[in-house]
């Protein structure tokens, strides 16, 4: 089935949860390749109530299933912070972003907001910036978004596409944690995927 993985290309879903601006992104992989097909934002109306909000993030999520049939949801997991009604309103919107996915039989794959900047720029504690100025120089798009939450998007959908590349190059081996996160160590097996 790995093997597989290597020549079929697969359509990556990613998702930067929010209930005022929500980041989405579609990339495709095929081997160590990855396209960008779409990246931009949802931007809600902050005078709707809570349940208008829901529905529209779900059926937004659904429309961007149906229209790229994606193989797999990448989704940022939540993060604790001080302002527990801001984490709940966004562990909804997460919540509603995977029962969008799984209505369609869509697996997903979360992943906290450290580890897709580790992954990015081999840097946990990256900036925003930093991140997209480096999935900038991966991917090759034109210009940086206004808003980052669509460059954060593309950051956890192309997370994923390191780690399944990292996984199937290697079938017989069990990745390790500081094979996987190491930026350098990346670049030095893939030396093509830095263009200067």
């Amino acid at each position: 089935m790995q093997e597989k993985n290597m020549t079929k290309e697969q359509v990556i879903l990613g998702i930067d949860p929010g209930t005022s601006v929500l980041g989405y992104s579609i990339i495709a992989i095929k081997g160590k390749n990855i396209t960008l097909l779409d990246m931009d934002i949802l931007k809600l109306n902050s005078k709707e109530d809570l349940s208008t909000k829901m529905k529209i993030i779900f059926d937004f999520v659904l429309s961007q299933i149906e229209r790229y049939k994606p193989d797999v949801l990448a989704i940022e997991a939540p993060f604790f912070g001080k302002n527990v009604q801001s984490m709940l309103k966004l562990g909804r919107a997460q919540g509603l972003c995977i029962a969008a996915a799984l209505s369609r039989n869509i697996p997903f794959v979360e992943f906290s907001p450290r580890s897709i900047k580790q992954s990015i720029t081999g840097n946990g504690a990256s900036s925003k910036e930093q991140v997209a100025a480096m999935l900038q120089r991966i991917i090759h798009f034109e210009a940086i978004p206004k808003y980052l939450d669509a460059t954060d998007a593309l950051a956890v959908a192309v997370c994923y596409a390191f780690q399944n590349n990292i996984q199937s190059s290697e079938p017989q081996q069990k990745t390790t944690k500081r094979k996987s996160s190491s930026w350098t160590a990346f670049l030095s097996s893939n030396p093509n995927r830095l263009k200067k």
